[in-house]
């Protein structure tokens, strides 16, 4: 796809961050505690003092400036704070000032011209720390890695200027801890041009990519906890940050430290910029402080408001509003899935049983304006989020998690994979994957793709009208199309294919009669004799 040039580096200009605060108790939970006062903070140790003697239950301190950074320092920092006692973060060091910074005032924060890390240096990365404030209250220490050894990146005024805002001057005096930053920001030159966005971490455990010509939107997370569970969600957050500094040419590598009161983690996370699709490595290993049974692995949200499946109660000049429009599974035998997502009235939770995953997403497959006919937030410019499994996840779900919401800066909609084995406390796991943050994924199925989905209301009483649209070369190859289609419960009272050549597109008509039922299954395909020619759609419908 041809990315678009006209756009904006930043569009999204109310959604500085990661959500949006609303009145629904599990949304408010997901959206916008885990994106503000979680992030966790650490001191930094002056060079010319020793490190302070600490109780066995504390927890051991970050690296001090100069010392030596090796391919497992991350790992045995983390493996060491998971077996002493959790430190809560703190944030109550932000003046108040800072701390009630509205959404659109924190935006108002921008990196001053010319401050950024490794700027002029010719490199092709620039890092910029983001300022503290509004729901990103609390500090996280981000450390600089040049040949093998580890410097602090030190607070400074200067790095910042704000619109119609007075920022505080952090009283520095020498026993003050540095008040430190909420995340950074990453801008590359993709294809060797300009500079321009690329990267965001910040708030929680949470981190967003772009390829070449996209706006922020899907937003993946480092680890997941318990979500949903009627315990309550716990959110990991991100506590320090260890970035080497790039080469000439390639990729950027960060090491991430992670913790909760459940676990700790280390991250290795390599980022490579492209045009058709940017490309991460994570590997990461995770220390269990107390047993975990609901452990997310791979998680990633996006928004959705409304689309063509679900436009009830919805008054709105667009024709669409979402960062993603569906999840997509290949699961281990081999089986291409399409899940669109929806808006519901009340919290859905749905689970694709599976062994060695060979992937999943959220994906953004509308890419007109005429789907969404939105001039200022172009969700057509989202990327879509790919992940592939390596060394093989075992047995577990990939899980899908829908929560009704009435905004379309809230993240409400929320995939990862749930090993079936839950981890017991002490223990600790390994795993990789790969995402690519991308216009379309690499390498996709033979299959005939879902191209659009629409539901509207049927000839009669509690009847549904569904519009499925497939679109691919091999629809047309060779005669011959049987619709695969079935509703448990519910019945499905008529359906009919419609086919536009010319479009290299088939629509199946099917209209759903549920009866009294309140949720129903439905599943389509269509097939030549018994072999698929496109992916199996699955919709859970509710009224």
């Amino acid at each position: 796809m041809t990315p678009p040039t006209h756009r904006q580096s930043e569009h999204e200009t109310a959604d500085p961050g990661i959500g949006g605060s609303q009145d629904h108790t599990r949304r408010s939970l997901l959206l916008r505690a885990a994106a503000g006062g979680l992030v966790a903070g650490a001191g930094l140790v002056p060079a010319a003092l020793p490190a302070p003697a600490r109780a066995a239950d504390e927890p051991p301190p970050l690296p001090v400036p100069g010392s030596v950074f090796e391919a497992d320092t991350l790992v045995q920092l983390a493996r060491a704070r998971a077996k002493a006692a959790y430190s809560a973060p703190r944030a109550d060091d932000l003046p108040a000032a800072l701390k009630g910074l509205s959404r659109e005032q924190y935006a108002a924060i921008h990196t001053t011209p010319g401050s950024a890390i490794w700027e002029g240096d010719g490199l092709p990365f620039t890092l910029e720390p983001l300022h503290r404030g509004s729901i990103y209250s609390a500090s996280v220490p981000l450390f600089l890695v040049e040949d093998g050894r580890v410097q602090p990146v030190a607070y400074d005024r200067a790095r910042f200027t704000a619109d119609g805002l007075s920022l505080p001057d952090f009283d520095r005096k020498p026993d003050t801890p540095d008040p430190g930053y909420s995340g950074f920001r990453l801008r590359a030159r993709f294809d060797g041009g300009d500079l321009s966005d690329f990267a965001v971490f910040q708030g929680a455990s949470f981190f967003r990519l772009l390829a070449k010509g996209q706006g922020f939107g899907v937003t993946a997370r480092a680890l997941t906890l318990r979500p949903a569970d009627a315990r309550g969600e716990e959110f990991p957050a991100f506590r320090a940050f260890f970035i080497e500094k790039p080469p000439a040419q390639g990729a950027l590598v960060l090491h991430a430290l992670v913790e909760s009161e459940s676990a700790a983690a280390a991250l290795r996370i390599t980022l490579q910029p492209g045009a058709e699709a940017s490309v991460t490595d994570v590997e990461a290993t995770v220390f269990a402080r107390l047993e975990i049974d609901h452990l997310g692995l791979g998680g990633m949200q996006a928004s959705y408001l409304f689309g063509g499946l679900d436009r009830r109660n919805v008054d709105d000049a667009r024709e669409g509003a979402y960062s993603a429009g569906g999840l997509a599974i290949r699961n281990g035998a081999g089986e291409a899935i399409w899940r669109p997502v929806h808006n519901p009235d009340a919290l859905q939770i749905s689970s694709f049983v599976d062994e060695n995953p060979k992937g999943f997403g959220l994906m953004q497959r509308a890419r007109s304006l005429s789907d969404f006919e939105d001039d200022v937030q172009h969700w057509e410019w989202r990327p879509s989020l790919w992940l592939e499994p390596r060394d093989g996840w075992g047995a577990g779900a990939v899980t899908l998690l829908e929560i009704p919401s009435d905004s379309a800066f809230n993240e409400n909609v929320l995939a990862y994979w749930r090993p079936k084995a839950p981890l017991a406390a002490g223990a600790e796991t390994r795993f990789a994957y790969r995402q690519h943050w991308c216009w379309q994924p690499p390498e996709p199925p033979q299959l005939a793709s879902v191209s659009a989905s629409r539901s509207g209301r049927g000839v009669s009483g509690t009847r549904r009208l569904f519009l499925v649209d497939f679109s691919g070369e091999g629809l047309f190859s060779e005669p011959g199309l049987d619709i695969a289609l079935s509703a448990g419960p519910g019945a499905i009272t008529r359906r009919q294919l419609y086919l536009y050549p010319e479009r290299k597109t088939v629509r199946v008509a099917f209209e759903l009669d549920p009866g009294s039922e309140r949720a129903c299954e439905l599943r389509l395909l269509l097939r030549r004799g018994e072999r698929p020619v496109t992916e199996t759609w699955l919709y859970r419908w509710t009224p």
